[in-house]
């Protein structure tokens, strides 16, 4: 899957509502006041006590992420690529231009500028951790690239079989928070590449669900909440939503609008976890917002009260009174209520 040409917005958390609020219109007006009235309502409803959970189930793609392409950034024969689906861990080669090999190493600032002795900085300081992490060792690990780093940078490129400089070009590495898996092949080895050729694309190692939201879902985003994944065979895995970014697709025609969706990336967290499958449909349940011992209505039984907000029609044997409430979660059609000594086993009208 290769990355896709949108605009990125709000990457990482996207900032939504705590609770699952629904707009409620056309409800029938009320008269304001609570004195007893002889109307009766066409049907009524049990007040309720129980858990209310706003929940969610929307379509979503098995697979290992989004893919980010990999471009060369030197000019010269691509000599080396790593299979589709190999994975490639610290201190490999990505690939290889002119049998030199371009070393993939951990961290997420991308090389910039060669490191020589007298550098400081977040890069040098990166670099210095993989250098620790790969055993070569004879320096502190901080932001300054000494003598005694270059003297370990030395045997780390006779190691690779590459000229011993002691400098870090940075043409000759690649950074990626974690191992990779090569996604495609984009060229063949014996190819020409230049400065920006897109030679593979890659992705993470661990396979994922990703889920296109609509905006009118933000709510369901909510980076670290728990979902549930039913995968092709029926069975369900255990996720957690690692990411969420809001991503703005152009408009295909000419005087088209553009498309912003919340694309949701959901990791496998313990339990059963999807194995053999590359990639595959699924249905992810999200839970929004749960209210625990709360009173509950049909939101049918809400009145639009004449002074403003919401009332219920309480049913007392022959008689009615109306009643102000305060609403709280909306979820499978019934809503929190408050207020006015509201109780569990009261009726209430339910209009036509």
């Amino acid at each position: 899957m290769s990355r896709r040409g949108k605009a990125v917005a709000a990457i990482g958390t996207v900032g939504v509502a705590a609770a699952a609020a629904v707009a409620v219109v056309n409800l029938p007006d009320a008269e304001g006041g609570g004195a007893p009235r002889n109307a009766m309502p066409p049907a009524t409803a049990e007040v309720t006590r129980q858990t209310l959970v706003d929940t969610a189930t929307r379509n979503g793609e098995l697979g290992y992420g989004e893919a980010t392409a990999q471009h060369s950034r030197s000019a010269g024969t691509v000599t080396g690529l790593p299979g589709t689906g190999a994975t490639v861990t610290r201190g490999k080669a990505l690939y290889r231009i002119d049998d030199d090999p371009v070393v993939l190493l951990y961290g997420k600032l991308p090389a910039y500028r060669t490191l020589v002795p007298g550098t400081e900085g977040r890069d040098v300081a990166q670099f210095e951790k993989n250098l620790w992490a790969l055993g070569y060792r004879g320096f502190t690990v901080d932001d300054t690239y000494t003598e005694a780093t270059a003297d370990a940078v030395r045997d780390w490129q006779d190691d690779l079989g590459v000229p011993e400089t002691g400098t870090l070009d940075p043409a000759r590495v690649v950074h990626a928070p974690h191992a990779v898996r090569v996604d495609s092949r984009r060229v063949a080895v014996g190819d020409v590449a230049r400065p920006g050729t897109e030679l593979l694309t890659t992705t993470g190692t661990s396979r994922v669900a990703t889920v296109g939201l609509d905006v009118a879902d933000q709510r369901l985003a909510k980076v670290g909440a728990k979902v549930t994944v039913t995968l092709p065979d029926g069975s369900t895995a255990p996720g957690t939503i690692a990411d969420a970014e809001t991503v703005v697709e152009a408009a295909t025609e000419p005087g088209g609008e553009d498309t912003t969706t919340v694309q949701v990336t959901v990791t496998f967290t313990g339990g059963r976890k999807p194995s053999g499958l590359d990639a595959a449909s699924v249905d992810v349940a999200f839970t929004a917002a749960e209210r625990r011992n709360v009173l509950t209505v049909p939101v049918a039984a809400l009145l639009a009260l004449a002074e403003g907000g919401y009332g219920v029609q309480v049913v007392d044997g022959g008689t009615t009174r109306l009643v102000a409430v305060e609403t709280g979660l909306f979820a499978d059609g019934r809503v929190e209520v408050s207020g006015g000594g509201l109780a569990a086993g009261m009726r209430v009208g339910v209009p036509s």
